[in-house]
């Protein structure tokens, strides 16, 4: 006989709440070798590959791809490769018990024994707004689902109103994976086959850059952004809505207001949400401050073409960033409420943006590190990044941060501090403008940096301190050899 148990969602780190699924590597009833990667979950940080305990396989897979569960939530059952019945993996899912993942210090309320399964089993129609969770409880409840209060967002029926109306513990999820709707012999991973099926993309022809040429999820968004848009309806039913940029001033009862064009609504991932959340908080709550300078950039340009280029000016940039915070250690800080931790190395997040969003991974003692150990790890870190494969303590902390769009051509903008760091270094293109040298007028490529602070614990003539370390070191940079 099969020995079952739960899959549930993995808690990586103290702040983890919950997480998304982005891949189930292993399919329903494939058998599975310890150590395999399984599934690849999402949070609002990293991407990690879950890799089998030991030899097995899911004899139920309950999580839908692309949903968020919270920690400790049940994603599927697990086999030890043996058979099982329907009825005991139905049994395995109505006695889950969500493990209390918090952290408030309060011992958990004593759950009453699940309710005895009913003799009428109760279909609850797929168009009912209930979560996973809750449909599957109350399914193997028997609860009618249709007649409760949903105290989810939008009116949604959460698992602890079902949990509520049943007064039992019980906590399940959607069951079964979704079908696609056509079959391909393309190797492919199961997120690059569910989003060419939703976006009607062959996967024929598709070149994978994934491990052994398979098409991942990146191969398959690139030919969605490459195929051209699709039409929408247009009847009364369904309007497109108009946007504030779209009215035109009205000069008489005859003027009709312009439609805008069709659009696509895309849910805001884990890492965005959080990202919304921390920089709406960090714009809010932190007083801003900003001080600006130009520097001439020829000489570290110069520099860099001497020495073959075995680094970037981002990774000059950064060592530049490490000495001056060394010179002006009060710049090199983090704020906690009332106290200021003040750092002895100068360990500087650098913004790469992803596919998922901006990621700050750090370069933990960057002004003990030389030019060529920088230009090494920050590669690696960016690479790692965009690949979703940082780990967790890779993106945790830091003293002070970096963001370059020069390559972008930005000429100049202002960044939002990252708390709970103190400050974030902001900085546009090399263009040519005329300088002051020497009594002569010359062009040469000119830096624009602008550094936000908070003036909770930073002073305005601190932080011009550091503009004018900084400075010296871009202006003269053999001091960074």
């Amino acid at each position: 006989m099969a020995k079952l148990k739960a899959f549930t969602m993995p808690k990586w780190g103290i702040e983890m709440a919950e997480g998304t699924i982005a891949e189930w590597s292993a399919a329903e009833n494939i058998p599975f070798a310890r150590g395999e990667t399984i599934a690849l979950i999402e949070t609002d940080k990293i991407s990690n590959e879950v890799e089998a305990e030991a030899d097995g396989r899911f004899v139920r897979v309950l999580a839908k791809v692309g949903e968020t569960y919270p920690v400790g939530a049940l994603l599927a059952v697990l086999s030890d490769g043996g058979e099982a019945s329907a009825e005991d993996i139905d049994a395995v899912i109505a006695n889950f018990r969500q493990a209390d993942t918090s952290f408030t210090g309060e011992p958990a309320a004593a759950e009453p024994a699940p309710a005895p399964a009913p003799a009428v089993k109760v279909i609850i129609p797929d168009s009912l707004a209930i979560s996973p969770s809750a449909r599957a409880v109350a399914t193997a409840s028997g609860l009618d689902a249709a007649a409760l209060e949903g105290t989810g967002r939008k009116g949604r029926i959460t698992a602890q109103d079902v949990h509520q109306a049943l007064r039992s513990a019980a906590s399940t999820a959607w069951v079964g994976p979704l079908a696609l709707a056509a079959e391909t012999s393309a190797f492919a991973s199961p997120m690059a086959r569910r989003l060419s099926d939703q976006h009607g993309i062959s996967l024929d022809g598709l070149t994978g850059t994934g491990p052994k040429g398979r098409i991942a999820k990146a191969d398959v968004l690139a030919a969605i952004a490459a195929a051209p848009p699709a039409t929408t309806s247009s009847s009364s039913d369904n309007l497109p809505i108009s946007s504030s940029s779209d009215i035109l001033p009205m000069s008489s009862s005859s003027d009709i207001l312009p439609m805008s064009s069709s659009f696509d609504i895309h849910p805001m991932s884990s890492m965005r949400r959080t990202i919304a959340r921390r920089l709406t908080e960090s714009k809010a709550t932190i007083p801003h401050f900003y001080v600006r300078r130009r520097v001439r950039a020829d000489r570290l340009i110069a520099a860099r073409e001497a020495a073959g280029k075995i680094a970037s000016l981002n990774d000059y940039l950064i060592r530049a960033c490490a000495l001056a915070l060394v010179e002006v250690p009060a710049l090199n800080i983090q704020v906690h409420g009332t106290d200021i931790h003040r750092f002895d190395q100068a360990d500087i997040a650098v913004a790469v943006a992803t596919d998922r969003g901006l990621v700050t991974p750090i370069l933990f003692g960057a002004d003990t590190m030389s030019l060529a150990a920088i230009a090494a790890a920050s590669s690696s870190l960016a690479a790692r990044a965009r690949a979703g494969k940082l780990k967790a303590e890779e993106i945790a902390g830091g003293s002070f941060s970096l963001s370059n769009l020069g390559s972008f051509g930005v000429e100049q903008f202002d960044a939002i501090i990252n708390p709970p760091q103190g400050a974030i270094l902001a900085v546009g293109t090399a263009r040519p403008e005329p300088i002051d040298d020497a009594g002569a007028l010359r062009i040469v490529p000119v830096l624009h940096l602008s550094l936000s602070c908070d003036h909770r614990a930073i002073d305005g003539a601190d932080a011009g301190k550091f503009l004018a370390a900084l400075s010296q070191y871009i202006e003269r940079p053999e001091l960074l050899a």
